[in-house]
């Protein structure tokens, strides 16, 4: 009786796969489709994530934000073609996308600043208003770009001191680079007393920046009278150098105007005060009867 009944569920067996061949044909091959479409998927993202990586390295693009983005589109890649893999075998793919879409809205609500940051983060890495070892103004702090990562930037000030800045507070700032230009501008404000003579101060002024072997004479050279101020004439001089000699032609110019002035007799207006001592009546009738008072006594 055994034997009949396993020969029987057999013949059923058999019979049903006979009956559903086309069926069970169709879902073999639509696996055997989905398996390929993961291993394809898989080899192209390790790929295309291997390029991508090479290419943004070799535009000396951060590492640490070259391999983020590398390994942000593999898992991109592999994500869509788990979506088509699950779409062949016969899974409604639209429940799926919708669930992984709120899935997403609910991470990015929880993580809105950290997201906000790894966006800025991509566009400065687009965009690279400035690059490491460059030295920029980046959300009012000054100072030597070190590493520009995926969340924040590390920066260097002239003091020693190590700064990370979130990117998000980067991008919602200005950004001033003071290291892109290859010349610079200095600018001096001299204050000089009235007594001076327009022109001798002008003539001081010019050969003395003229003198100076670091200031660009193919650019523009100014020195004018820029404004009558309460106690001085305040004369503007404008001239350009090399972005690496900028602060030591600052300085050494200063200096020289300094010397040059005092040898010219030209005088720099400084803050005074001129008290006047007035006394009142009273007192001064007081003390000419104290006066009196001594003179009878002797």
């Amino acid at each position: 009786m055994e034997k009949l009944d396993v020969m029987d569920a057999s013949g059923e067996a058999v019979s049903w796969i006979v009956r559903n061949q086309d069926i069970l044909l169709g879902y073999a091959v639509n696996l055997v489709a989905a398996v390929v479409i993961i291993i394809i998927g898989g080899i192209a993202a390790r790929m295309i994530s291997g390029v991508l990586n090479n290419l943004m390295l070799g535009r000396n693009i951060d590492a640490t934000v070259a391999q983020f983005l590398s390994v942000l589109i593999r898992h991109a890649i592999i994500a869509f073609t788990l979506i088509a893999a699950l779409g062949r075998v016969g899974v409604q793919t639209a429940s799926v996308i919708a669930v992984l879409g709120a899935a997403g809205l609910a991470v990015g609500l929880a993580l809105q600043g950290s997201l906000s940051n790894l966006a800025a983060g991509i566009l400065l890495v687009m965009f690279r208003p400035f690059r490491a070892g460059e030295y920029a103004d980046l959300g009012g702090v000054a100072g030597t770009v070190q590493n520009v990562h995926i969340f924040s930037t590390t920066m260097r000030t002239l003091d020693g001191k190590i700064v990370v800045i979130p990117n998000g507070k980067i991008i919602a700032g200005e950004i001033v680079n003071f290291s892109r230009e290859p010349e610079r501008r200095n600018e001096f404000i001299i204050s000089v007393s009235y007594d001076a003579d327009i022109d001798r101060v002008k003539q001081v002024l010019t050969d003395i920046v003229m003198s100076e072997e670091r200031v660009l004479k193919n650019r523009e050279i100014t020195v004018r009278l820029n404004e009558l101020g309460e106690s001085s004439m305040n004369f503007v001089v404008r001239v350009w150098s090399r972005r690496d000699d900028l602060q030591s032609v600052y300085w050494d110019v200063l200096e020289r105007i300094k010397r040059e002035f005092d040898s010219e007799g030209i005088s720099f207006p400084y803050p005074q005060m001129d008290i006047h001592l007035v006394r009142s009546g009273k007192q001064a009738e007081s003390v000419t009867h104290n006066s009196r008072s001594v003179s009878s006594r002797q």
